[in-house]
């Protein structure tokens, strides 16, 4: 029977360990994490908690209310660059993320 709980224990262990691994991975940028999810074979994800743990690692910590995190990105033409926060009191800034057609 003792033995039993060894191998209990070590079964826990080692999902345990794997679920943290792949919890780790999922925190990382898109790249780093798209080529690391190239190595993990198809069985993992039956038996991982793939959604749970996807939803935890990139839950962010905004809040309503929040300031918009800053960044900048180049206009259509690549000729300058336009950063959020230049617009931050002045004006309402939309961002759409998604096709017209």
């Amino acid at each position: 029977m003792r033995r039993w709980h060894k191998i209990v224990l070590a079964i826990i262990i080692v999902y345990g360990a794997l679920c943290a691994a792949i919890y780790d991975a999922m925190r990382q940028t898109p790249d780093r994490f798209g080529r690391i999810m190239e190595h993990v074979p198809d069985a993992a994800f039956i038996v991982l908690p793939f959604k749970p743990l996807w939803f935890w690692a990139r839950a962010g910590t905004l809040h309503v209310g929040d300031t918009a995190p800053d960044f900048s990105l180049p206009t259509q033409d690549n000729k300058a660059s336009v950063q959020l926060a230049s617009f931050r009191g002045s004006q309402p800034v939309v961002l759409i993320f998604g096709s017209y057609t």
